[in-house]
């Protein structure tokens, strides 16, 4: 990043990105600029990267569903449903932070080859500890928190690898289509494992989930190697590069605002804890099932919708201003939500925070790859990562207290008109964010 504030573009290494358009390729037309930017597709290293995610999008969330659903099969209790989240949280959280320091120091595309192998060995082991019936919650915890810390050391240098396979103007439409790839994961994975759960059974949803991992080992096997760029990058990955990755952060105003846009975003105004009193209270005369399953549903399909139609906005050079305006439409679609009665108007509102939700990713995304250097961009994707997991969950608890001592409408009224407020508060106490464009 220049002393401007604005983002600089590295010299773009034309094997890693897989060389550039064919020459009098015509841009696209102005009749479809409202639709997905799909100009890095045209560049075969993050083609390769990008198609590998939309097979394991779909599989993860059948693991993701199958454990849950053994872990209460087995024992009859939510309360084991929530430790067993929470052992898979602390594994992902440490090894997230280490493995943005690893993802710094070593080639990524190694890194992104052992990880995966790992993941995918963990789902044959929670196939087979679910074939032979061995019936243990403590094997499915420990092979829960061990699939989460591979997952923690692959998705910093995952994310970090973005920037080296795209030029700087395209890393918001590659954001995207990532993003609405792993959208469509949320909503179409848990679609998926319900209806084949009664089919096939609860063991072969870790098998298609390991044998949809293969295919990512196959794709990032072809990607170009991705070593650091400078020897100097080339250093131990301890407890000292993940403190200098934390200076780092706080001496780049931008790259930390764009974390605490996240924050406030999710800490304050992600309402999911309150969903089944509000199916049951507030919108129960619709069918407590039927609401529920729309109320969840609701922010994945915005968010697809979002990115499906990310042409509107994937090319706009101010993203402190798309995360800034995100933000605040997120916090005001919240409260909407809050304010409805009619199940198919807070639908609606949910769908909107959804698109709000994608814009923001898409640009917090650039932010952090374009504002970063590349020997850093492992440990800012390690605390993204954190980030991103540890805020829905912190608002769980944040919401559900809330929703018990004022109610569930008021809580999440009071969350999003707090997300508004803080948010503006933010920019216009600190004008960093406001001032980055590409």
């Amino acid at each position: 990043m220049d002393s401007s504030g604005r983002g600089t573009q590295e010299p773009e290494d034309p094997a890693a990105t897989g060389g550039t358009p064919p020459p009098g390729e015509e841009p696209s037309r102005p009749r479809r600029r409202w639709a997905m930017d799909t100009r890095p597709l045209r560049r075969p290293a993050y083609r390769r990267l990008w198609s590998s995610t939309i097979v394991t999008a779909v599989g993860s969330q059948l693991t993701a569903v199958a454990v849950p659903k053994q872990v209460y099969d087995l024992t009859g209790s939510s309360a084991w449903v929530g430790y067993a989240s929470i052992a898979g949280l602390l594994p992902m959280v440490v090894f997230a932070l280490w493995g943005g320091a690893v993802a710094d120091a070593v080639d990524r595309r190694t890194l992104l080859l052992v990880t995966n192998i790992g993941i995918a060995v963990t789902s044959l082991l929670f196939w087979l500890q679910a074939l032979t019936g061995l019936d243990s919650v403590a094997v499915l915890m420990v092979l829960l928190a061990t699939q989460q810390a591979f997952f923690g050391l692959n998705a910093p240098a995952r994310n970090a690898s973005i920037a080296r396979l795209v030029p700087e103007e395209e890393l918001a439409a590659a954001n995207a289509l990532g993003s609405t790839v792993m959208q469509i994961g949320l909503v179409a994975g848990p679609l998926l494992a319900g209806a084949l759960i009664p089919v096939i059974g609860l063991a072969e949803l870790y098998l298609i989930d390991a044998i949809a991992l293969c295919v990512t080992v196959w794709a990032v096997a072809r990607l170009p190697s991705l070593p650091p760029l400078t020897t100097a990058a080339r250093r131990r990955a301890g407890v000292r590069e993940i403190v200098a990755g934390f200076r780092y952060i706080a001496l780049h105003k931008v790259l930390l605002l764009s974390f605490l846009a996240d924050v406030i975003a999710m800490v304050l105004g992600m309402p999911r804890a309150l969903f089944p009193q509000l199916a049951a209270e507030t919108y129960g005369p619709y069918g407590e099932e039927l609401a529920l399953g729309l109320l969840f549903a609701a922010i994945p399909v915005g968010a697809v919708a979002g990115g499906l139609f990310s042409g509107t906005f994937s090319r706009a050079r101010r993203h402190g201003w798309m995360v800034i305006g995100a933000v605040v439409a997120w916090g005001l679609a919240i409260a909407g939500f809050g304010l409805s009665t009619s199940l198919w108007v807070a639908v609606a509102f949910l769908v909107v925070a959804g698109v709000a939700d994608m814009v923001s990713m898409v640009f917090r995304g650039a932010i952090l790859l374009s504002a970063a250097t590349d020997e850093m961009r492992g440990r800012m994707q390690g605390v993204f990562t954190v980030v991103v997991a540890g805020g829905p969950r912190l608002a769980d608890v944040l919401h559900g207290t809330a929703g018990s001592a004022f109610g569930p409408r008021a809580a999440v009224v009071g969350g999003g008109l707090l997300v508004v407020a803080a948010m503006l508060g933010l920019a216009a106490a600190v004008p960093a964010l406001r001032r980055y464009r590409v």
